[in-house]
Formats: C-alpha cells, sequence, structure tokens
C-alpha cells in the first residue's frame, strides 16, 4: 500500500476576491489587469459570519471592549502521496484532486499514458456520488520553455482530461469550466525539479457531496 502522509492547513478568509472567467459556451471579462494570487473560481468562500451577541455573559469582554471583525475559517486538509503523484485538499465545501502530468501524459505530450484513464475514471465516479453540476479542469506547466506553448500544453492537457472524464461522468446538467494557465500559480518552486514536477499537473474540482 502507498504510504500516505497529511497536513492540515487552515487559512482565514479574510476577503472575496472577485475575479472573471467564462465557462465553455459562455465568457466574461476582468475589470483590470491584476493577476489575481489563485486561478479565477477558486477563492475560497465568503460564506455569512455566524451572527455574534456582543452582549452574551459568556464573552467576558472588559469593560470598554470591543469585538474584532469576525473571520470564517476555511480549514483544507491535503493529502498527499509520498511521491507527490496525486494530492486530495479538501475545504469545507469543495474537493480538489491534483495530478501531476507525468502520470497521465509522456514529456510534452497530451495523450494519455496506460495507466491514465483509470485514475480519471476514479475521479468521476467520485463526482457521479457528490452529485456534482460543476467540475473546474485546470491544466497548469512549469516555467521551462516559452509561456505561449506552455499555455498551449496546459490548455490540451485539460481538454484530454475534460474528455475522459464525460465519459465516466453521467449526472445531467454537468457543466464543465476547462482552461490552461501554462507557468501561472506554480505550487513548488521552479527553482528545482521536484519543484517543476509538482507544477506540471492538471487540477480537477468539484462541490463536496452532501455526505
Amino acid at each position: 500500500m502507498t504510504k500516505r502522509h497529511r497536513t492540515i492547513a487552515t487559512s482565514a478568509v479574510v476577503g472575496l476576491v472577485v475575479a472573471g472567467g467564462h465557462f465553455i459556451g459562455a465568457g466574461s471579462a476582468h475589470a483590470d489587469d491584476v493577476k489575481p494570487s489563485v486561478p479565477p473560481g477558486t477563492e475560497p468562500s465568503a460564506a455569512a459570519p455566524v451572527a455574534i451577541d456582543s452582549n452574551a455573559p459568556g464573552l467576558k469582554i472588559p469593560q470598554g471592549g470591543t469585538l474584532a471583525p469576525v473571520k470564517v475559517l476555511d480549514i483544507a486538509e491535503v493529502v498527499e502521496d509520498l511521491g507527490g503523484e496525486q494530492r486530495r485538499q479538501e475545504t469545507n465545501e469543495t474537493v480538489m484532486m491534483a495530478l501531476q502530468s507525468e502520470v497521465l501524459f509522456p514529456e510534452d505530450s497530451a495523450v494519455f499514458n496506460a495507466q491514465a484513464a483509470a485514475r480519471i475514471q476514479a475521479i468521476g465516479n467520485e463526482i457521479n456520488q457528490s452529485k456534482a453540476t460543476r467540475i473546474r479542469v485546470f491544466g497548469f506547466t512549469d516555467d521551462q520553455g516559452s509561456y505561449e506553448h506552455g499555455k498551449e500544453l496546459s490548455k490540451q492537457r485539460a481538454d484530454a482530461v475534460h474528455a475522459e472524464l464525460t465519459k465516466t461522468v453521467t449526472n445531467p446538467g454537468v457543466v464543465f469550466d476547462v482552461r490552461g494557465y501554462s507557468e501561472d500559480y506554480p505550487i513548488a518552486d521552479n527553482g528545482t525539479e521536484e519543484g517543476r514536477k509538482k507544477n506540471r499537473r492538471v487540477e480537477i474540482t468539484f462541490p463536496r457531496g452532501a455526505g
């Protein structure tokens, strides 16, 4: 059995980054040219904070003191294979599966290798179980080669994963958001081969099921 290790990351949601994007068959434009820190559409949710009664006796606020602004915590649980080939990240609302390109495609290619289809099928089955109707498929590369080539390759790989998912995902009304981001939004240091390997990836994100 593959050894796995677990890391828990907690981050405070301090605001909502509004970013434009487009679904297959539809489009919209950004209000400006400022690049967001994460791919558009992946920002933490801005759920309404729980109402707090500042007069509740259990708070024990010193005389003259006031409550700080309420922050909504989005808990992210990350499980990664020991080799980093597959990474699963769950928040309160979504599941994100990141697969390194090497486990899906030959070098500089968007044609699946022999084991890729089975991996994508397993994710598709989980999407069916969650009854998800919105699925994001985002492709990424490292910073080697030209940005334009990376953009094309990352989109082709995202398209290939999308096409494979459609063979398994059977939920009616499902909408796919498929994009290629080239070297944008790295998750590791491009200065090392280990980091570049992690950055060459395809991410599949979908809402968590009710269970």
